[in-house]
């Protein structure tokens, strides 16, 4: 077969479009997401069990429906209760609810393994409920979850490829433009492939960086 890898790499202002994309729904759902699964995580922690019941129902709900059904529920669901989206919108809040949902889990995880003497020391410190968890249950929690968070969001990122559906103007949406006018859809997708996984590796670089200065430093 005849590949011309040229062709495609001629657009690659529609390819870094589609990248740049990427990166800014990543980004907003990252930050969204890892404050909404702290507090997820911190309540499914807690002693309410009112709190329990009805995070651990989301949670739940996020990890065992696909992804591609809860950006459908968001898209289209919502504008039958009147509330009407724009895709890239319901991109970065579909994004958001299921990068909490197993962030909450995570968390859960690293929070429980708190020694419980940290937390009485804490107490004797007359620290309130709020204090106790910034300060001293949250930080060692997350640096102990942070490698499992760090995938996570990999996984979101990667996961980002299904709202071209939708027609969010992100790289697969770039990519199928691409492929679907230069008739070169093997070379598309294989620059497609590779600007993933370069975008992958260089995304797990800057978390392990972030977390280091955010959990490991003391």
């Amino acid at each position: 077969m005849d590949f011309d890898f040229v062709a495609v790499l001629r657009q690659w202002p529609l390819l870094a479009s589609g990248l740049a994309w990427t990166v800014a729904l990543t980004m907003l759902s990252t930050l969204l997401g890892m404050l909404l699964g702290i507090l997820l995580g911190w309540a499914r922690a807690g002693r309410s069990a009112a709190l329990r019941t009805i995070t651990g129902l989301y949670v739940e709900g996020i990890r065992n429906t696909p992804f591609i059904v809860q950006l459908y529920f968001v898209f289209f669901g919502l504008p039958a209760l009147g509330l009407r989206l724009s895709p890239a919108l319901a991109s970065v809040l579909a994004m958001t609810a299921n990068l909490a949902g197993y962030a909450a889990e995570i968390v859960r995880a690293g929070i429980q393994s708190i020694p419980r003497g940290q937390l009485e020391a804490a107490a004797s410190l007359a620290l309130s409920t709020r204090q106790a968890f910034v300060h001293v249950v949250l930080p060692p929690a997350l640096r102990r979850v942070w490698p499992a968070l760090t995938g996570q969001v990999i996984i979101v990122m990667l996961g980002s490829a299904v709202c071209s559906q939708i027609s969010t103007p992100e790289l697969s949406y770039a990519t199928y433009l691409i492929a679907s006018r230069s008739f070169r859809s093997f070379e598309s997708y294989t620059i497609a492939a590779i600007a993933y996984l370069l975008l992958a590796m260089a995304m797990r670089q800057v978390l392990s960086r972030l977390g280091h200065y955010l959990a490991f430093r003391r």
